[in-house]
This record gives structure tokens, sequence and C-alpha cells, in this order.
């Protein structure tokens, strides 16, 4: 009966030792202040590739590369994005995308889209709060703000709404540190406008 009872208690024993092992937390590095939040931020910046469509691109030597002189300013307002007929033709029944020759405007089946300036200057996130920029991440709302028009193609809003809270407060300070670029993207428009307007 001794022997039941000393065995019944070490492993109670083992089993809230092990449950605190199991359950005590260490410090998320997104959690941090300062330079270790941006430093986070950064990385989860450069490794899901925002450059990608946030940065126009431009031909170098080695092939086309984001332009890191005009990083995360979106479409430039001033580079018009021309929309053929032979291009709406295309889009509408192939249902493919086509995107302009910086990466920053693409035609699709939803219309003409253009990659938002993610600079904190005021023509880009430069007012926006952190709630803002996690709504906007999370429910695919533009501008982060309740009843406004959804995020549109190519931003895969969808797979970037996994990520934790604070990886998006560290994504979204590293974005506030960077060099303001003023830059006023047009509107999205749909397919047909874009025609019309010619």
């Amino acid at each position: 009966m001794k022997h039941k009872i000393f065995a019944g208690l070490v492993s109670a024993a083992l089993a809230i030792a092990f449950g605190n092992c199991m359950f005590q937390t260490t410090e998320n590095p997104a959690t941090t202040t300062g330079a270790d939040l941006l430093k986070r931020g950064e990385y989860l910046v450069n490794a899901v590739g925002c450059d990608d469509c946030h940065t126009p691109w431009t031909m170098t030597e080695h092939g086309p590369e984001p332009d890191k002189t005009r990083r995360f300013m979106g479409h430039p307002a001033a580079q018009p994005f021309e929309v053929t007929p032979e291009m709406v033709k295309l889009v509408s029944e192939s249902q493919v995308a086509v995107f302009g020759p910086g990466n920053t405007a693409v035609a699709g089946p939803w219309g003409v889209s253009y990659s938002a300036n993610l600079t904190p200057d005021d023509t880009g996130i430069g007012s926006w709060t952190e709630a803002q920029f996690i709504k906007a991440i999370r429910e695919g709302k533009s501008k982060g703000l309740e009843g406004a028009r959804p995020i549109l193609p190519p931003m895969p809003w969808q797979m970037y709404r996994n990520f934790s809270d604070d990886d998006l407060k560290a994504i979204f300070a590293f974005l506030k540190s960077v060099q303001p670029m003023k830059n006023a993207v047009p509107n999205p428009k749909p397919l047909a406008a874009e025609l019309t307007a010619k």
C-alpha cells in the first residue's frame, strides 16, 4: 500500500513538474519593443515577399528586381497601366491576370487593381492605426475600415490573416519605420471603365 501511495505521489509530482515545463511561456520575439520589434517585422516582411508587389520592379543586368529606392511605394501614380481591348478579352475569356511591367498593377476578372503604398506617408499608411492594419489583414478590408471595399487580388490577405497579432504588430511597426514616399496610388477600376476612359 505504501508503495502505491509513494508511486502515486511521485507520479503527481512529475505530472505537475512536467505540466509547468510544458505551459511555461517564453518571450515571443514579436512582443518585444524597439529595435527587436523592428527586426522581427523586417524579417517577416522579407520572408513573405512584400517587395514582390508593393515595390516597383526595374530591369537590371540580373533580370527584373524590386527597385529599393522606391521601396513599398506601391504602384507609381504617374505610371499608366495600358489596358487594351485584347487584354480585356484575354482576361475575361481565359480568367487570367495580366501584370504591368513594374509588377504593381494587374488586370484580372475583378478589374484593374494597384499595389498599395505601404510607406508611412499620408498617401500610404501614415495615418493608419495598428488596429486598422490588423483589421485590413484579418478581414480583407481596404484601409482596415468598416464598410470599406474588399482588398482585391492579387493581395493574398487570406493567407496573411493567419499571422499572430504579435507578428502583424511587428510588420506594422517596421513599415512605419521605412522611408515615407509620397505616392497616391490610383483607385481600382472595372475593366470596362479602363477602356471607356481612353
